[in-house]
């Protein structure tokens, strides 16, 4: 048996609420299923489970736990321990040990010199037991109205009414949460992880001011004939370069942990995106080096719409190996970000702009976009971030390589 745990959607995140499960006792399970949905302050997310094998054991509806906390137990069909085929760098899993604490809360420690003792197990009936297996309760903890204590089939059917009579609103309340988040809430959170960033990690900037003509005249062409669904915008090919330069400069594509570089499994880009009422999340776009322009623009948008309207992943808010902020047209000009741990880099594109500009000893009128890099001075130095940025800068200039 392995523990299904709360997994740190971010590096802001203290506790979340199960609001829903979207599984019951005894289903099977395997990678990559959405399992629950965890309300934390980023609003309502759909949890992935990275564990294969049969849930049981569920935290009732409703429970707000830590991070790290125990959800839900996972057993292989046939009773051998479920295997976790992913370990999240959010959060380790870990395997249940032999009477380990009632989910969603801790088990007081007996004191030195002390014998724990044992409860005695409870009266049931076969048939109630086998009700209560079934619809995910506790045979052994529940009052019994039999002979001498004993748990029968009424008792549980009656426990059963009442869990799915406190399980119902939560469950409809969690429809209502899709989209929704606490702003202030967020802005205390989203302060006291950048205000972690710039106390713990000696951060570095550099710039640059790259010609976006050739991209510009590049992204006319390929809409020029497609309708506007189809239509590509300049963040497409911002998010490709800075995903092509990451694979050539891998250094800055990874994580922090203790003061040591772990290198990302694969370039995650995370995409900050703005939520309506003043939010704001970086999900992932898993794989941004080997898909298309056009297969980022649909991953874009529809990541962009999910995250304003519920519905996000776990793995998209704990996978991200780096982050890309666009300001877009109606942005600034530059901006210099803050990493967000464990990540060591924060890339950042100004809005593009028309400005005079010598090309071959001539003044003339091309369009510039700001480029700028924020680093973790532990992990890298300012001659690998001016590769990195001369890297995006030659990619930008060569759209048809994208």
């Amino acid at each position: 048996m392995a523990d299904f745990l709360m997994p740190a959607l971010g590096a802001d995140m203290e506790t979340g609420t199960v609001v829903q499960w979207l599984v019951e006792p005894g289903a099977r399970v395997k990678p990559g299923d959405v399992v629950a949905v965890v309300e934390t302050h980023k609003g309502a997310i759909d949890v992935e489970c990275f564990l294969d094998g049969v849930i049981g054991d569920l935290v009732p509806v409703g429970e707000r736990l830590p991070v790290g906390a125990v959800l839900a137990r996972v057993m292989e069909t046939g009773g051998k321990p479920a295997v976790s085929v992913k370990a999240s760098k959010s959060a380790v899993s870990a395997v249940a040990q032999p009477a380990s604490p009632p989910l969603g809360r801790e088990a007081a420690a007996p004191r030195t010199g002390q014998s724990t003792p044992v409860n005695p197990r409870r009266k049931v009936s076969p048939a109630a037991r086998q009700r209560a297996l079934q619809i995910g309760l506790d045979p052994d903890a529940l009052s019994g109205t039999g002979v001498d204590g004993a748990v029968v089939l009424g008792d549980v059917e009656r426990a059963g009414r009442r869990t799915r009579s406190v399980a119902a609103p939560a469950a409809a309340a969690s429809a209502a949460h899709r989209g929704s988040f606490d702003p202030v809430q967020m802005r205390q959170a989203i302060a006291s992880a950048m205000a972690r960033s710039k106390r713990e990690i000696p951060h570095y900037y550099l710039s640059s001011t790259v010609d976006f003509d050739a991209a510009q005249a590049w992204l006319q062409a390929w809409n020029r004939d497609r309708d506007p669904v189809h239509r590509l915008l300049p963040a497409v090919l911002l998010l490709k370069a800075t995903a092509l330069a990451l694979r050539e400069v891998p250094q800055f594509n990874g994580f922090c942990e203790g003061g040591v570089f772990r290198p990302g499994v694969g370039i995650h880009v995370g995409w900050a995106t703005a939520l309506r009422g003043g939010g704001l999340v970086a999900p992932a776009i898993h794989g941004a080096d080997g898909r298309s322009p056009a297969e980022l623009m649909e991953a874009m948008r529809d990541l962009v719409q999910r995250a304003r309207a519920g519905g996000l992943r776990s793995s998209e808010l704990t996978d991200p190996t780096v982050t890309v902020t666009s300001l877009g047209d109606r942005g600034a000009e530059s901006v210099l970000g803050v990493i967000y741990p464990p990540q060591v880099a924060i890339i950042g594109f100004g809005r593009v702009v028309e400005r005079p500009w010598v090309v071959d000893g001539q003044i003339v009128a091309r369009r510039l976009v700001n480029l700028s890099l924020a680093a973790d001075h532990r992990t890298s130095d300012g001659h690998l971030g001016g590769q990195l940025l001369a890297a995006i800068q030659q990619h930008l200039q060569s759209p048809e390589t994208l």
